[in-house]
C-alpha cells in the first residue's frame, strides 16, 4: 500500500527551522535569522549527525570485482551475486533524484523455501560520505519490487542501504495488483507468504551486512531499517520475530495487522454500495462540518485537527430532511448510516466486539478508496487467493461472526505482527519510531494507538525508551494527504532515529516539512500521546513555535 515521503536534505525548506534541532522549551521559540540558518544546520545539525567520531574507511574491494570475487563464506551459501556496477555521481536517476555521491551498485539474490528466491540490491557510497551505517528499506501494497525510491535518499545520506523485492516478483504476480477473480501466485505458496511480510527483510539483511563488511572491511557500526504501509508491518515483523538484526526501526502507518485491515476494506466497501455510496462531494461535505466544529479545540483556526479523539461531531447534524431531501448539502439516511459504519469499523456479528478500528473525524475527505477500491485491491484477493483457495468465492456472503477464524487461522498466522510482547527487541537495545497520520485514506488512524495501549498492558505502561509512536494531524499514508495539500508531509524521523540508537536521546518531537502546496510551512509532531500547542505569540507556520504537551 501506497509510496511514501521521506526525509532527505533536498526537501529542506530556506527558512528559519533546523529538523533535527532540540524541541524548544517552555521559554519559547529560538528564533533563527534566514541568512545564518544553512551556516547553521550544517555546523551545528549535520556534521554531528552524519559524522560523529567517525573514522572514514577505505573499501578492501574494487567495485567491479566485487560479484566476482565475494566468497560464498562473506555472504552466506545460499546468497548470489549477480553483478556489481561502479555507478558515478549522477549515473542513475530514480523518481527524479539522482545519486549524490558515487556508489557500488550491487546485485544478488537469497535462496530459502522449496526453490524460491528474494532478489535484492545492494548500494555502497564512495567512503567519502559513508558513516559505518547500514540501511534497509522495506515495500509497499503486495511488494515484488525492490524500493529504489527510498534506497536512493538513503543512499544521499551517507547510508549503504539494500532493499528486497519480499520474495516474489510483481511481473508474475498481476504486476503487483490485487484484483477480483485473479489468480495470485504467490498467495497460494506457503514460503511466499511468509516472506511477503514476516521475512521480506530478515531474508536478505544479513548477506548485506556480511557484503558491507567484505567491502569497507569492517562491520557497520549500526544497522538501521525503514518503512511505510506495508513496510511498516515489516517493520513490526523485525522486532517481533528477528529482534536483534537492527538497533532501530521507522515502521510508518503500519499495516501490522494485515488481515484484519483487509477485512476493515471488506466491512467499508460493503457498508458504501447503491444509495449508501458517498461521493467525493458529499465527503468533502462532511468534513468540512467536522473541521467548522473542531477546528479550533487546539486554538488554531487552521482547518486541521490536532487530536480528533476529543472532537465530538454528529454526522446526525447533516441528515437531510423532507425540504432538504436530495440536495447537496445534506446525506440521505443510507449515507448517514454508512459513514457511522465507517467511523465504527468492523464489528463482531457474534459478540459485538471490534474486529478493527474505525476512521477518525477529519479524514472523510479521504475515504473515496473504502468504497470498494481497496476491498477490490487487498480484501478480495487475500479471500480468494489465501483465505478460501476460490477464485469463485463471493465476499458478499463473508460473515463478519464466524468467518473471521477463517481469515485468523489461514491468513493472520502468515501476514499479522501484532504481538505485544517486543522484550526480545526492547532487551536487545532497539528501538521502534511508529508514525501514522490521521487523514491516512487505508489504515484507520487509531490502529497504532490501540496497538501502543495493548503494548502497554502486556510490558508496561512507560515504553517510550524503546517504542514512540506519533501522531500525524492531517497526514495520509505515508506522507500526503490529498485532501490536506497545505499539511507538511516530509517527516524528518530517520535523523531522530539515529539520535536515539546512537546518543541515546529519546525523541521528543519530529519535524515535518514540505506541504504539497508549496508554503514555507513547518510542523512539530508529538510523541503520542502529547499533542503540538503553539506557545503565545508564536508563529504558527513554523514548528519552532509548538510545545507538546500532554
Amino acid at each position: 500500500m501506497g509510496s511514501r515521503s521521506r526525509e532527505g536534505l533536498t526537501s529542506i525548506k530556506e527558512s528559519k527551522w533546523s529538523p533535527d534541532a532540540s524541541v524548544p522549551d517552555s521559554s519559547g521559540p529560538a528564533w533563527i535569522p534566514y541568512e545564518k540558518m544553512w551556516t547553521l544546520i550544517f555546523a551545528v545539525v549535520l556534521l554531528p549527525v552524519l559524522s560523529w567520531t567517525w573514522v572514514l574507511p577505505s573499501p578492501t574491494q574494487s567495485c567491479p570485482s566485487l560479484a566476482l570475487h565475494a566468497a560464498s563464506s562473506a555472504v552466506g551459501s545460499g546468497t548470489t551475486l549477480i553483478n556489481s556496477t561502479l555507478v558515478p555521481i549522477g549515473g542513475l536517476n530514480v523518481s527524479n533524484t539522482v545519486n549524490q555521491v558515487s556508489f557500488c551498485q550491487v546485485l544478488g539474490s537469497v535462496a530459502y523455501g522449496d526453490n524460491e528466491t528474494l532478489n535484492f540490491q545492494l548500494w555502497l557510497p564512495d567512503e567519502k560520505i559513508y558513516q559505518g551505517r547500514f540501511m534497509a528499506v522495506g515495500n509497499g501494497g503486495m511488494a515484488g519490487t525492490i524500493d529504489t525510491t527510498n534506497m536512493m535518499l538513503q543512499l544521499n545520506q551517507g547510508f549503504a542501504v539494500a532493499g528486497g523485492d519480499a520474495g516474489h516478483l510483481a511481473s508474475t504476480n498481476n504486476n503487483g495488483a490485487g484484483a477480483p477473480n485473479t489468480y495470485i501466485p504467490y498467495l497460494h505458496n506457503t514460503d511466499e507468504v511468509k516472506a511477503w511480510i514476516h521475512n521480506a527483510i530478515s531474508l536478505f539483511a544479513p548477506a548485506a551486512k556480511s557484503l558491507v563488511a567484505y567491502f569497507y572491511g569492517q562491520e557497520a557500526r549500526y544497522s538501521y531499517y525503514d518503512g511505510c504501509s506495508t513496510g511498516g508491518a515489516q517493520g513490526f515483523a523485525l522486532a517481533q520475530y528477528h529482534p536483534d538484526l537492527f538497533d532501530g526501526i521507522v515502521a510508518g502507518s503500519p499495516g501490522n495487522w494485515y488481515s484484519h485491515l483487509a477485512l476493515s476494506f471488506l466491512w467499508n466497501g460493503l457498508k458504501t454500495q447503491n444509495s449508501s455510496f458517498l461521493p467525493q462531494s458529499t465527503l468533502n461535505l462532511i468534513t468540512s462540518a467536522v473541521l467548522d466544529k473542531c477546528d479550533t479545540l487546539d486554538g488554531i483556526a487552521d482547518r486541521l485537527i490536532e487530536n480528533p479523539l476529543i472532537c465530538d461531531f454528529d454526522i446526525e447534524s447533516l441528515a437531510c430532511n423532507s425540504s432538504t431531501a436530495k440536495t447537496s448539502t445534506c446525506l440521505t439516511s443510507p449515507q448517514i448510516q454508512a459513514a457511522k459504519a465507517i467511523y465504527t469499523g468492523p464489528i463482531s456479528a457474534l459478540d459485538g466486539s471490534q474486529i478493527y478500528p474505525g476512521f477518525s473525524y477529519g479524514s472523510e475527505i479521504q475515504w473515496l478508496m473504502q468504497e470498494q477500491t481497496l476491498s477490490d485491491a487487498f480484501a478480495i484477493p487475500i479471500l480468494q487467493n489465501l483465505v478460501y483457495d476460490n477464485l469463485s468465492y463471493d465476499y458478499h456472503t463473508f460473515n463478519f461472526g464466524s468467518d473471521v477464524q477463517d481469515v485468523d487461522a489461514k491468513a493472520g498466522i502468515y501476514i499479522d505482527e501484532i504481538s505485544t510482547n517486543l522484550s526480545s527487541f526492547q532487551a536487545s537495545g532497539g528501538k521502534l519510531l511508529v508514525t501514522q497520520g490521521w487523514a491516512d485514506p487505508y489504515n484507520a488512524a487509531i490502529w497504532p494507538i490501540k496497538h501502543m495501549q495493548d503494548l502497554q498492558m502486556a510490558m508496561g505502561a512507560d515504553l517510550s525508551d524503546f517504542f514512540n509512536l506519533f501522531m500525524i494531524p492531517g497526514g495520509g499514508h505515508c506522507g500526503a494527504a490529498s485532501g490536506y495539500p497545505d499539511v507538511p508531509a516530509t517527516y524528518h524521523t530517520v535523523s531522530k532515529l539515529v539520535q536515539w540508537v546512537e546518543r541515546g536521546e529519546k525523541p521528543d518531537g519530529v519535524v515535518s516539512t514540505g506541504p504539497p502546496n508549496g508554503e514555507n510551512r513547518s510542523r512539530l509532531l508529538c510523541p503520542w500521546p502529547q499533542t503540538a500547542k503553539l506557545v503565545p505569540g508564536g508563529d504558527e507556520l513554523w514548528w519552532g513555535s509548538y510545545l507538546c504537551e500532554s
